[in-house]
């Protein structure tokens, strides 16, 4: 074997991410992350671009075999490594725990419950599982997913989507308890993130210019009566992979528990079955499993 080590370059590298973890995915997601996972992160607006240059390749030769990264904050460390590789598990962890600042906060390394080398070379450096946290998958193998759409409400075509809705929708669907209305429009959020306006911007960017693997005509949105967008479920279809990537997923809160998500779901669930979907991502809420999520992913933190 011929191991070398690659920064990455945001500019030229995002490929080779994709390649490597379109490779080495399975469904119980034993090798990292599916795919779509880094490259959500390296796109969107709450990421700190700062240290995308501490991230590291291995590769054998010009082949991928080992991905370490960082997504929020730049202390929560995430692997992708090759079947046949396991042999990288030290230096990795060695990598993750030096390479990147500490800032105020520790370490955490995030690895599946399914990627045992690195947990047991984690293990002996140290580290200890602080917390598990489940994120849950639905098989298109093993169910269906049926919810209708409540009375009064409407899908909206992705290709005839409005940006400036789109993104007043994911404000108030994820923002609006802690960082008040859209309509202040260049405050930047509490925590140093983004603001209103920047949010617009990245919703608008993604329409005219997208990640090399985003698959926005799969989208689904629900407005109401008045047209406003009410319920926003983003879908990257992964076909090498049989996967569909849901990501991510809000209601505003006026309309939330009126089964609209549930809702969406079902949406995507018809689409992407129609394309050989085998499996959907979801998240650790429980609502997923109230509505049919049978599979789950479990999540390890571990810190020293």
């Amino acid at each position: 074997m011929n191991i070398r080590t690659k920064q990455f370059q945001i500019l030229t590298d995002i490929e080779l991410a994709w390649k490597l973890m379109t490779d080495v995915y399975n469904h119980d997601e034993t090798n990292g992350p599916a795919a779509p996972f880094f490259e959500y992160a390296v796109i969107s607006s709450w990421i700190d671009r700062d240290y995308f240059r501490l991230n590291r390749f291995w590769l054998d030769g010009d082949l991928p075999v080992a991905f370490v990264f960082y997504e929020n904050p730049v202390t929560a460390i995430f692997f992708v490594l090759r079947p046949g590789y396991e042999f990288l598990a030290e230096e990795m962890i060695e990598y993750a725990e030096t390479a990147y600042p500490k800032f105020e906060d520790p370490i955490e390394l995030n690895l599946l419950s399914g990627q045992t080398a690195l947990i047991e070379e984690a293990k002996k450096r140290g580290y200890h599982v602080e917390y598990e946290e489940p994120d849950r998958i639905f098989d298109f193998r093993k169910g269906c997913l049926d919810y209708p759409l409540p009375e009064g409400y409407h899908f909206v075509d992705a290709k005839d989507s409005d940006p400036l809705k789109t993104a007043k929708c994911l404000w108030d669907g994820f923002n609006s308890y802690e960082f008040g209305e859209f309509k202040d429009w260049d405050v930047p959020t509490k925590n140093g993130g983004i603001s209103a306006h920047e949010l617009y911007q990245n919703v608008l960017g993604a329409s005219i210019s997208p990640s090399p693997h985003a698959t926005y005509d799969y989208t689904v949105t629900i407005a109401d009566e008045n047209e406003e967008y009410v319920c926003f479920s983003g879908m990257w279809w992964v076909p090498e992979n049989k996967l569909a990537y849901m990501e991510p997923l809000c209601t505003v809160p006026a309309h939330q528990h009126k089964g609209l998500a549930a809702a969406a779901l079902s949406m995507h669930y018809r689409t992407m079955k129609e394309l050989g979907a085998e499996v959907m991502t979801g998240g650790g809420n429980e609502f997923y499993e109230k509505i049919g999520y049978q599979g789950v992913h479990t999540w390890l933190h571990m810190e020293k």
